[in-house]
């Protein structure tokens, strides 16, 4: 996980960069940064407004303007809960039910044990059914169905208990 000044960091580059959001993930932790654009420029808006409508005679000769990058940035800082993640065993496509017509076999929120069988990845016309192989709560399904992934994608992430 990121240090705070790490994350300190980050945010000052995020501020003089162009990029409007920023996201890192490492072990089950995510910190997610956005600029909140309209804070600054109504800030920037209402700064201009005061200078503006200020009576000639009451305005200075030398007005310090107010910096807009004093006003506090939205920074979102959220924690995933998991600590396992299931990855595809191999290439192939992805499927979430034993068949179209079929409910999925497990969605975000379910609880599973070590033999529950979560989906069903093809590769060259062989369907194998994958397990969790932990015992837990399913926290995010990652792929979509009929999505072609990856040896070692993570398909799943799971707290365990």
């Amino acid at each position: 996980m990121l240090s705070i000044k790490e994350i300190e960091t980050l945010i000052e580059k995020l501020d003089k960069s162009t990029i409007d959001e920023f996201t890192y993930e490492v072990n089950g932790a995510k910190v997610k940064l956005k600029k909140n654009r309209s804070v600054v420029e109504q800030a920037a808006s209402n700064v201009t407004e005061k200078v503006v409508n200020r009576p000639e005679s009451t305005q200075p000769k030398e007005e310090p303007v107010q910096d807009t990058k004093k006003v506090e940035e939205e920074v979102a800082v959220e924690t995933i809960a998991y600590d396992y993640e299931i990855v595809s065993p191999m290439v192939g496509t992805f499927y979430s039910s034993p068949s179209p017509d079929k409910p999925v076999f497990v969605q975000a929120g379910d609880q599973v044990e070590k033999n529950t069988i979560v989906c069903i990845v093809e590769a060259m016309k062989l369907f194998n059914e994958i397990e969790a192989d932990v015992k837990g709560t399913i926290t995010e399904v990652l792929v979509e169905n009929g999505e072609l992934v990856e040896y070692g994608q993570p398909l799943f992430r799971i707290k365990t208990k």
